[in-house]
């Protein structure tokens, strides 16, 4: 059975095979990260919750039976979904319908485009896709049902919306819904007499029930280290027992990591928790980055989750294990490590092959793993390496026998891709108390170190140099064979920029790519040594949430430049001059040498200047008084480093440098126009019409009067 495409109130048969269902909410990002929550209602035959347990959400994970329980949410180059997992064979006998939901904490489904369900089997096949077209205002849905028929199950399209959100949805299918406010005690301000020392915190095992937000995080190689002052992880009073379920999204409370305060001098060194010192030969060092990887993972949960949560691994307890033997026929194997996660009597396991340095994942030793993993009933298969993906979900070993993967997933993860989740849970997600914070801190310090194997993408490869000196002597051809391998890299370090910029803002960067190029590898990289071959010029747009517009990247190897740009619509009211003069207000910090172009209403020509020269003449961007600008792009032009690695001289650290200078002294400070409200009259002048007109009709009465 292939995908069937449903219509509103359509509905189909899923295939007796099937035992587990995926189902994803997905939607199109244009201007960023959007907060759709996915959740799930198991119903009984009367349509109803049994009990307020049955709503599977953001602040209830998973069913008590662990048959229902949330993936997560995901943002790739073409969109973002959250995922719920479904398994067939193990919901209760009671449970006669599970209804799939989401819902908004901001806006409107009617605001969001591409909105599609699709449902999908254990081994990724397609069953069902439901397009939303319809939506308005919206801010919950019911997208589908899957329900009994029978002995088997069905899929049938919903896509009922509620303007009240997930509480008034949860409400109408019985879920007791309490969403009055907590009251918590304040937590006591850094340095004041309520902090606790570290001998308190240790021995304080309760991890709190709200999300933390972690302040700056100390640098990673400092030889002393200097924590901010430590705030109390148990300032928080517990929460008073609610009847009902509740459906808004727990509070932030920040939380530092402890403070060494008793140093004799400021040349002591504090002692490392994962230590550097000893490493030799490359198994040694990939043997200690693991364990310190799996060890980490166990002690901070919220690290831990985050991770496993990109496998599809429910939100439950972690657990990692080394080097556990496997069999295989006469053979005895060694993975590196053993996942396993545990929620409400539901296991989900998975092996782990590392590499670190310049190892390369072979794929033999993949395959062997998926016939160990497939045999001894494990859900996935995780290789972790140096090697970025081009595009998420991508694996660096492409000819991996497809048939071995119908029951075992086989997923990647690069080492920048640990170290970028580890600081965005610190600076942004939250770690719940200052210990497990400094043992975070701990692991970005061993991963950012050089002998720690774990690298950042840093280098072009090989055949970065002959490519450039062709394109400078005009040699270059669409047909050189080196020119895939460059396209290749270039894509590679595009990612690693996305990375890099998501733990630092703490928002999901990635890059916009027209649909049609976001998952054919081979089109993609053929495009852009294309335009490589042709015109010199590597190009990237990066989409930032919340940013004003898209980050336009082009890294030009005829003229040894990089140029990052954005564009940024004028305000459509007012003289050019009051517009030039609203942007200069949100370029303060911005360089003089940024290049201001301004386009105009109904005409070809552009004009452009130096933000310099535009600062003491604004009118020199008008080439008359007539002229109504429509736009204005945003330029900043630095040298391009021509070195395949390095970090003086080199092409990476050029880019990346450019990237993050615009967006920090440009990007950042913008905002986009809106144009006012409109405003009712003040209040005197209302009273004073309406008196006029009252005043009115009596003198026209009176004149009816006396005629």
């Amino acid at each position: 059975m292939g995908e069937t495409v449903l219509t509103k109130g359509a509905n189909c048969e899923l295939p007796s095979q099937v035992t587990s269902v995926r189902v994803s909410v997905a939607w199109d990002e244009p201007e960023g990260v959007v907060d759709v929550d996915a959740a799930a209602l198991l119903l009984d035959g009367s349509g109803r919750v049994r009990s307020d347990d049955d709503l599977v959400f953001f602040n209830q994970p998973a069913s008590q039976d662990g048959s229902v329980h949330l993936l997560g949410r995901t943002v790739s180059d073409d969109g973002a979904n959250a995922r719920i997992a479904i398994d067939l064979a193990s919901l209760d006998p009671d449970v006669q319908t599970v209804a799939v939901t989401a819902s908004l904490s901001e806006g409107t489904f009617g605001a969001l485009s591409g909105l599609v369900l699709q449902a999908r089997d254990q081994a990724g096949e397609s069953l069902a896709l439901f397009e939303i077209t319809d939506a308005t205002t919206e801010t919950a849905f019911v997208f589908c049902e899957i329900y009994r028929r029978g002995p088997g199950w069905k899929v049938r399209a919903v896509g009922q919306g509620w303007d009240t959100g997930l509480s008034g949805l949860a409400t109408d299918f019985g879920v007791s819904v309490d969403d009055q406010p907590v009251h918590r005690a304040p937590v006591p301000a850094p340095g004041s007499d309520d902090t606790l020392t570290i001998d308190e915190v240790v021995h304080e095992d309760a991890e709190p029930d709200v999300e933390i937000r972690e302040p700056a995080v100390v640098d990673a190689i400092a030889t002393v280290v200097e924590f901010p002052a430590m705030e109390s992880p148990v300032a928080s009073s517990t929460p008073e027992r609610r009847a009902g379920v509740r459906t808004t999204k727990r509070a932030a409370a920040p939380v530092a990591p402890p403070v060494l305060k008793l140093a004799g001098a400021p040349t002591w060194q504090a002692a490392r928790l994962f230590s550097i010192s000893g490493v030799g030969t490359a198994e040694e060092q990939e043997k200690r980055a693991t364990s310190a990887l799996l060890a980490t993972m166990m002690a901070v949960p919220a690290f831990g989750r985050a991770l496993t949560a990109r496998f599809g691994a429910p939100a439950g307890n972690v657990e990692t294990y080394l080097e556990v033997a496997h069999t295989l026929g006469e053979t005895t194997l060694y993975p590196d490590g053993v996942l396993r996660v545990s929620r409400a009597g539901r296991m989900w396991t998975a092996l782990l092959e590392v590499k670190t340095g310049s190892g390369e994942l072979r794929r033999d030793q993949v395959e062997r793993y998926l016939d160990v993993a497939r045999r001894q009933g494990y859900d996935s298969l995780i290789t972790l390496s140096n090697e970025i993906a081009a595009h998420a979900g991508e694996h660096p070993v492409a000819d991996v026998d497809k048939r071995k993967l119908r029951i075992v997933t086989l997923q990647h993860l690069s080492w920048a891709e640990v170290l970028h989740e580890a600081k965005f849970t610190l600076h942004h997600r939250g770690v719940g108390d200052p210990l497990q914070a400094w043992i975070l801190c701990e692991l970005v310090r061993y991963l950012e170190h050089s002998r720690s194997g774990a690298e950042t993408f840093d280098d072009m490869g090989a055949a970065w140099v002959p490519v450039r000196q062709a394109i400078q002597a005009g040699t270059l051809r669409a047909g050189d064979r080196k020119v895939p391998a460059v396209a290749d890299a270039w894509t590679r370090l595009v990612r690693h920029m996305c990375l890099r910029l998501s733990s630092e803002l703490g928002v999901t960067v990635t890059q916009s790519v027209p649909r049609k190029l976001a998952t054919e590898s081979a089109a993609r990289i053929q495009a852009i040594a294309t335009k490589l071959a042709g015109d010199g010029l590597l190009e990237a747009v990066l989409k930032v949430p919340l940013a004003a517009g898209l980050v336009a990247l082009t890294a030009d190897l005829r003229t040894s430049q990089v140029r990052v740009s954005v564009a940024l619509v004028a305000p459509q009211e007012g003289t050019g001059q009051r517009r030039i003069s609203w942007l200069l207000r949100q370029l303060r910090e911005a360089p003089d040498a940024l290049l201001v172009e301004a386009l105009f209403t109904g005409r070809a020509e552009t004009s452009c200047e130096r933000l310099g020269e535009v600062r003491s003449n604004p009118t020199a961007l008008l080439p008359d008084r007539g002229a109504e600008i429509a736009e204005f792009r945003l330029t900043l032009v630095s040298p391009m480093g021509t070195k395949r690695s390095g970090v003086r001289g080199g092409f990476v650290p050029s880019v990346v440098g450019g990237v993050e200078n615009f967006y920090s002294s440009v990007v950042q400070p913008l905002k986009a126009w809106q144009r006012a409200a409109p405003m009712l009259p003040e209040a005197s002048a209302v009273d004073a019409h309406a008196s006029d007109v009252n005043a009115k009709g009596i003198d026209e009465a009176l004149d009816h009067s006396a005629g």
